[in-house]
């Protein structure tokens, strides 16, 4: 028996970072026998997750199939299987998916996984995961295979997120986690969650029966250990659900095929893919089930949807360390902040600034009432997160006492970073930094939270403008990952590096950016906007514009996303653009009477999780339906993404950001491009409007899509 606790470092030809299979034989208390304890390792700290990988799984079936002659010999009563410290696995090796470039060698990677992981569900003696790190994908695949559960409490995720991927819980999740959890929290763990990005935490997985008991992390191991003992003596016993009858089971996966044709519409076929693995029904055997994820696995692997949804996985990763950023050391403290405004996003950006940085924080707003409304968000939100168990009371008491306000610009005068939050008026923001010119210190950072103004204009007149640096929140600001971090024309290296190293604080993804209108996802957000209320104008029935964008798979309709941001915004923002760059960016008479009127745009959602429609009475404002320039859903995406593709290429020509796949990033976090899209780019290349339009990819064949020549 291999008795090693530190597995060795290694990396394959192909790139693959081997994880090992480390075997340890564990005395159990109580007499109940001797355990094969397998310890998932690939040989890295905790910084390099343990992934599964063709070589990987390979060693973990030929361990496993050890183990389960030795329970056939009567060597031992049961097999665990644990991880590396901070990781159980957090997956297979993605990178080795986008690599396989025929079919075959994707079903082999499938069977592969399953070869490995069944032998967990049919070793001859009780199994057991104990779950101590991340599981995602196939490493919680690897705990679901198993007869048994345990979990640390500190364990922070546990996921099948394939489906936001574009891919299914192929090793086994599909056919068994409505087994453990019931039908209902199946669809719940392998479509609802990945869609928002929302893992379960440890206690979360235990309340739901995704593992059978909870232990501290301090001696979990050894807690774990003491459980399976008794239950392998009968002391413990686990129950699973009975299983719903077929026909309820079935309503359950149409109900869940209704709400996501709602949501994706068939713009990607995971989703679709999942629910036919759930719709096999509670009666379907295990070969039968592991069969078909098989197959859907291999197809999944071969669309460009899962190339684009690894490239966009690795573009945000990579953002990390931001693209651009200057050397974080040279970054200025920040010790305390001041916001100017203490209106919606003011009082966001306070209690944000004061959870995360833990420095005073302070507003000013114009008079007594504002400044009161602004502080009562804050308090507002603290109490809720409290209520939801989310904050602790005394972390929401810290922040309380950390948030002031105030009339007076004066109170600034101690802030070494203040960022203005008042209205999107050029002139008033000039005149908010003129005056804060002569009250904080010479050093203090200043920042703008400018969704499109030139931020270069704004600190034209100041004595220091070398200071004046943009931090771009996007609202809401505590969900919203994404801050545009934007240079002006004579912003130091001191200001962004410090403008960088508050993003890092406050756990946002930073993107460096020039400053030019719009910068990024305004730019490109406001421009689809625009086409699609000039094709409204120009007679296409506002439903039908509505609708066209479907195939994009964007979280919510055009309408619904004018009603979201706002209209008097959405206006404002396309007025200012089309000011600077042009009549590429519409007017429309139509949006400014929305505007003035207050007219609703969007009909009451149907149901919870469903995007909000067009209401067709807004057909009126904009004049009736018809004539020579209506047009149909496919000439409207036409229009939109040609004026994407324009757009992109104007971008690139001005070096708004540093390459392309940072504009798929903005517009991924900032405006919930799908991964499935992988961002804009991929989807401009697929379609083929780069080349139609641009005359060029945007990126190389086979970094976001299948690679031409690949066998399908």
């Amino acid at each position: 028996m291999t008795d090693t606790t530190t597995a060795p470092s290694e990396t394959t030809a192909t790139g693959e970072r081997v994880t090992h299979s480390l075997v340890r034989d564990v005395r159990l208390p109580g007499g109940a026998g001797v355990m094969a304890l397998v310890t998932l390792d690939n040989g890295l700290d905790h910084t390099k997750p343990t992934t599964l990988g063709p070589q990987g799984l390979a060693e973990l079936r030929s361990v496993l199939e050890t183990q389960q002659a030795r329970a056939a010999a009567g060597e031992i009563v049961a097999v665990g299987i644990t991880g590396k410290p901070y990781f159980l696995a957090a997956g297979a090796d993605l990178n080795a998916a986008v690599r396989v470039d025929d079919r075959a060698d994707a079903l082999a990677l499938g069977r592969a996984g399953h070869d490995a992981f069944r032998l967990l569900g049919e070793m001859g003696v009780p199994t057991f995961a104990f779950i101590n790190g991340l599981a995602l994908g196939g490493g919680l695949e690897v705990a679901l295979n198993c007869d048994y559960r345990t979990v640390a409490s500190d364990v922070p995720a546990l996921a099948l997120p394939e489906t936001g991927l574009g891919l299914i819980p192929g090793w086994g999740g599909a056919y068994l986690v409505p087994r453990l959890v019931g039908i209902e929290k199946a669809i719940d763990v392998i479509l609802t969650r990945p869609a928002a990005n929302k893992p379960f935490k440890a206690k979360e997985a235990a309340e739901i029966g995704l593992a059978d008991a909870l232990f501290e992390a301090a001696d979990f191991l050894e807690q774990s250990l003491d459980w399976a003992a008794r239950v392998l003596t009968g002391a413990v016993t686990v129950g699973r659900p009975e299983p719903a009858d077929a026909e309820t089971w079935q309503a359950v996966v149409d109900a869940a095929r209704g709400r996501i044709d709602a949501v994706v519409h068939g713009s990607r076929p995971a989703p679709g893919r999942a629910l036919d693995l759930l719709a096999l029904g509670p009666d379907v055997d295990r070969d039968t089930a592991f069969a078909a994820e098989d197959d859907a696995l291999a197809d999944l692997i071969m669309t460009d949807e899962l190339r684009a949804s690894i490239y966009a996985f690795n573009t945000v990763n990579k953002a990390k360390r931001p693209e651009g950023a200057p050397d974080p050391k040279i970054a200025q403290p920040v010790t305390r902040v001041g916001i100017v405004g203490a209106g919606l996003m003011a009082a966001q950006l306070a209690l944000l600034f004061a959870q995360r940085l833990s420095v005073p924080v302070i507003m000013r707003d114009l008079d007594d009432d504002r400044v009161a409304q602004g502080l009562a968000h804050v308090h507002g939100s603290l109490d809720k997160l409290v209520s939801t168990g989310r904050m602790s009371a005394n972390a929401a008491d810290r922040i309380r006492a950390d948030v002031h306000g105030t009339t007076s610009l004066e109170d600034m005068a101690g802030c070494d970073f203040v960022i203005e939050a008042v209205t999107e008026i050029l002139d008033l923001k000039k005149r908010v930094f003129a005056e804060l010119e002569t009250i904080v210190s010479p050093t203090t950072v200043l920042a703008t939270n400018t969704s499109a103004l030139s931020v270069t204009r704004m600190a034209a007149d100041l004595k220091n403008p070398e200071r004046v640096v943009g931090l771009h929140f996007f609202n809401p600001v505590a969900q919203m990952p994404l801050v545009e971090v934007i240079h002006a024309e004579k912003t130091s290296i001191e200001a962004t590096a410090t403008a960088f190293a508050v993003a890092k604080k406050l756990r946002k993804t930073a993107v460096d950016v020039a400053d030019r209108p719009g910068f990024v996802v305004n730019r490109l957000l406001v421009l689809l906007l625009g086409e699609i209320v000039r094709a409204v104008e120009a007679g296409t029935p506002v439903e039908v514009a509505d609708r066209a964008l479907r195939p994009l798979g964007l979280p919510m309709g055009p309408f619904a996303l004018f009603d979201l941001v706002g209209p008097a915004v959405g206006l404002h923002v396309l007025t200012s653009l089309r000011e600077d760059l042009g009549d590429r960016f519409a007017r429309s008479e139509g949006l400014e009477r929305i505007v003035a009127d207050g007219i609703k745009v969007v009909k009451p959602p149907v149901a919870k999780g469903i995007p909000a429609e067009v209401d067709p009475a807004i057909q009126e404002v904009f004049g009736p339906a018809g004539g020579p320039g209506a047009l149909d859903e496919a000439g409207v995406l036409d229009q939109v993404l040609t004026a994407l593709a324009v757009e992109i290429g104007h971008m690139l020509d001005e070096e708004v950001v540093a390459n392309v796949s940072q504009i798929d990033l903005c517009m991924i976090l900032g405006a919930g491009w799908p991964f499935a899209s992988g961002g804009i780019a991929p989807y401009l290349d697929r379609t083929g409007y780069s080349e139609k339009v641009l005359g060029r990819r945007l990126l190389p064949d086979g970094v976001a899509n299948v690679p031409e020549g690949a066998v399908r």
